[in-house]
């Protein structure tokens, strides 16, 4: 009798790239060693007036994103530091609150350096926005890449973190396995 061959393991991977006027999103489907793209796009904040409506929309946005999708691990480009300490502020609120959308649906998160993620990609940790989004030309067959490059962005956020394997080898878990894991850390 021969021997059942194991499914191949699925996983999406949705990638986001934060912003208080343009916000990347991108998902790919793991199947085995085949990475497919699924969807990519962005979510255009700047038509909305005052921060607490833009976090809204990002909330509603990025639920939607995945209840449609349903992505088992979500990714996030960590802000670097910049000089604007008023614009640093909005940008963590903006991947905070995607990050609360992830969390209610109990999706294990994990952010990247910016360099980190375009050496994961290209090779070179410089790389121009230009330069992530022909390596993702090739590697997803793209055939046409958007005027705006904040979608190709967050494809490489879900691309590098398939690369360094995934929120299971990265150490990131899920709040509930935490609580599960550290019961005498919780009141």
């Amino acid at each position: 009798m021969p021997l059942a061959k194991a499914p191949i393991k699925e996983k999406i991977i949705l990638g986001i790239d934060p912003g208080t006027s343009i916000m990347g999103y991108g998902l790919i489907l793991i199947s085995g060693k085949k990475i497919t793209l699924l969807q990519f796009g962005v979510i255009h904040l700047s038509k909305y007036t005052g921060h607490e409506l833009k976090l809204k929309k990002i909330f509603e946005r990025v639920t939607s994103i995945i209840e449609e999708f349903q992505p088992d691990e979500m990714a996030l480009e960590a802000p670097f530091f910049g000089k604007n300490v008023q614009s640093m502020l909005k940008l963590g609120r903006a991947q905070g609150v995607a990050m609360s959308a992830a969390l209610a649906r109990e999706i294990p998160i994990t952010e990247y350096a910016p360099k980190k993620i375009k050496q994961s990609v290209t090779g070179n940790g410089n790389a121009s926005k230009e330069q992530v989004a022909a390596m993702l030309k090739t590697l997803l067959k793209i055939e046409t890449l958007p005027k705006l490059l904040d979608g190709t962005d967050a494809l490489a956020v879900a691309l590098c973190h398939h690369f360094q394997g995934g929120s299971q080898q990265s150490g990131n878990k899920s709040w509930k396995s935490f609580i599960s894991d550290n019961p005498g850390r919780v009141k």
